[in-house]
């Protein structure tokens, strides 16, 4: 498994205790959390974190591809320590909020030629799928 603090960082980023804090903090969650709950979390676990650092630090590393950011249904940011290191998407339940990582080599494509067609360079992306996931569609509630 790749080193969150040091793998894919930009040049500027200096590793400080609490960007360690917030990798590791990170590394022991399975889905995605808001800012908020990681902050309590840290703070359960006795790291000395103010929010607005976890959020600037959680902004850092989505920018650095470190992290997956979705969005909620209320708009508010969540975030992953990333599984895969290349673009990728996400299906994402919307009862339960399990996520799963997926590449679409055809979205690529198409995002690609849209651009080209339009006359744009550089595109980049952000696709999400919301569905129900296997176990709250059985639940059928």
């Amino acid at each position: 498994m790749t080193n969150p603090t040091t793998e894919r960082r930009s040049s500027e980023q200096r590793v400080t205790k609490q960007r360690l804090a917030v990798a590791a903090a990170l590394g022991q969650v399975d889905d995605f959390v808001t800012a908020q709950e990681l902050h309590r979390w840290l703070l359960d676990e006795g790291d000395k974190v103010s929010l607005a650092t976890v959020y600037r630090l959680l902004l850092s590393m989505a920018e650095d591809g470190l992290v997956d950011v979705l969005r909620g249904a209320e708009g508010e940011a969540m975030y992953r320590q990333c599984q895969a290191e290349h673009h990728h998407h996400h299906l994402v339940c919307r009862k339960c909020g399990k996520a799963v990582e997926v590449e679409a080599p055809a979205v690529e494509q198409w995002a690609a030629r849209v651009a080209v067609e339009n006359g744009f360079t550089d595109p980049t992306h952000t696709v999400e799928i919301y569905g129900l996931c296997p176990a709250c569609s059985a639940d059928g509630t």
